[in-house]
């Protein structure tokens, strides 16, 4: 084979720093949908794999391991709370690495090694020992996607489009969280262990394809002709479209709250003299601004609500309705499908009216949604119709808090980037932040479950959803004051 060909084969999947020879399919292998696409898909299999035997953990604990029935619940939780447990020890680590390497895709591959791993580890293991370590690869690889893939989507469509971004691929990863537990409840009941890990195996292998094959822009751009192919030819009249919805995006700020560009800049200001580990970590004197600690707050409680959702829907539907791994399974599809839908609707009220409206409405709409989930009691057809409903709405709750979080999050470290440049370097602690933003939101999918397995042995399903709503509801005050800046109709008392 020619020497030429070696070198487009090693540079379609960017094993090479050779960039003499431009790869197979560099146009449309670095488009922004196809990256974006990727990150969605990698997030997806995360989360999908890791719901997908939400419905038949009681099962296998009881038909494969053998444990008595009173200890079924208290494992469940833990397996789950080992995945979220995992994530935190290893997303700031995921966010350090990815900081420090010119490509992300090395880390990203190695991210879906340890998920392939876990899931052969969860497809033949026989022993509690062996299914807890599948649990702890599994939230390894979950740092690394997050950490890497929320990195790449700021990379790709920029802080003015990452509302919509961020709100559709999470939209779409979450629907892998709710929709897999339907999905698995369904194939163990008609094809057992088998049909389940099929599945599994068989998303993980449409992953491993992408990303295999995504090339990042600033990659790309190092190619003959790859900057023209990534970024198009100059022209004067985009220069003019662009300036023209700045000056738009400008004149629509939020009412709510004062843009990035108006508050002080003294509050964003770093002395110099900073210790030794904030030059190592240069995102944690980031964490002193109240805005920030704010989004990761969103982030916290909404990962911790999927949580408490994942380890109670399945055993309070059987205690309930007496359901089996396939009906169970199939009450996650009304929290999935408006996920879904509304996630990218949500996303682009962000980057519109801003973070601070739609995170408080979202926890204010949680807090009833999950005071009326005191109503379902043990019956027949219109019990179980009555619990979809509620679950519907929490559906819509969810799907709006997702991006606040994360954009917040962005803008605030986006304006310490800029009004301290030489602190941070060229890339700025992105992945860093994305790093601990994962962290954050894998100690909530962590303390769901121990939090709802409690409260619902403790006071009863109904009392922990108040006990749930009631932090939804504490969440929309903070949110109220604090994301997106001090609310506009209270600053002149401030001032």
């Amino acid at each position: 084979m020619p020497k030429s060909t070696w070198t487009k084969l090693l540079n379609t999947t960017q094993i090479t720093k050779d960039f003499s020879e431009m790869p197979y399919g560099l146009k449309w292998r670095s488009n922004t949908f196809f990256i974006i696409a990727t990150v969605a898909v990698g997030l997806f299999c995360d989360l999908f794999l890791y719901g997908l035997v939400v419905p038949i953990l009681p099962f296998m604990l009881q038909d494969r391991i053998g444990l008595p029935k009173d200890q079924i619940q208290a494992h469940v939780s833990g397996l789950l709370a080992a995945y979220a447990a995992s994530s935190v020890v290893f997303s700031p680590l995921a966010g350090i690495i990815s900081d420090k390497i010119s490509t992300r895709q090395g880390p990203f591959l190695g991210g879906l090694a340890a998920l392939l791993s876990a899931t052969v580890l969860l497809f033949v293991g026989q022993n509690l020992a062996t299914l807890y370590v599948a649990r702890i690869l599994q939230g390894l690889s979950a740092a690394v996607v997050w950490s890497i893939g929320l990195t790449l989507c700021l990379e790709t469509v920029g802080p003015e489009n990452l509302g919509k971004t961020i709100g559709t691929v999470i939209s779409f990863a979450s629907v892998g969280s709710l929709a897999a537990p339907a999905i698995g409840g369904v194939l163990y009941e008609k094809s057992g262990y088998t049909g389940v890990f099929g599945v599994g195996f068989a998303v993980l292998a449409v992953d491993f394809i992408m990303r295999v094959m995504v090339i990042e822009k600033k990659v790309a751009r190092k190619y003959p002709g790859g900057a023209k192919l990534v970024d198009g030819p100059p022209e004067d009249d985009q220069n003019d479209d662009a300036n023209e919805e700045n000056e738009e995006a400008n004149e629509s700020q939020p009412l709510l709250s004062k843009s990035p560009s108006q508050e002080d800049e003294k509050s964003f200001k770093l002395s110099k003299d900073q210790p030794r580990l904030a030059r190592a970590l240069p995102i944690l004197p980031c964490l002193s601004h109240p805005r920030l600690l704010s989004a990761l707050l969103v982030a916290l409680i909404q990962a911790t609500l999927l949580g408490a959702f994942d380890s109670t829907i399945t055993t309070e539907a059987q205690e309930l309705f007496n359901f089996t791994s396939l009906e169970s399974g199939l009450l996650f599809i009304p929290l999935g499908i408006f996920d879904l839908i509304l996630g990218p609707v949500f996303g682009w009220a962000v980057d519109k009216y801003g973070t601070k409206p739609v995170a408080v409405g979202a926890y204010s709409w949680l807090t009833i949604a999950l005071t009326l989930l005191r109503l379902p009691q043990a019956g027949g057809k219109d019990q179980i119709i009555l619990y979809s409903c509620l679950l519907s709405l929490c559906g819509v709750g969810l799907a709006a808090v997702g991006a606040p979080s994360i954009v917040e999050a962005g803008a605030v470290v986006q304006k310490y980037y800029e009004v301290n440049p030489d602190f941070f370097g060229e890339e700025g602690p992105y992945a860093q932040l994305y790093g601990l933003n994962s962290m954050v939101f894998s100690a909530g999918l962590a303390l769901g479950p121990s939090l709802a397995g409690g409260l619902k042995s403790a006071i009863g399903y109904g009392n922990m959803n108040a006990v749930l709503a009631g932090i939804c509801g504490a969440t929309a005050v903070v949110c109220f004051f604090f994301i997106g800046g001090w609310p506009r109709m209270l600053s002149k008392g401030r001032d």
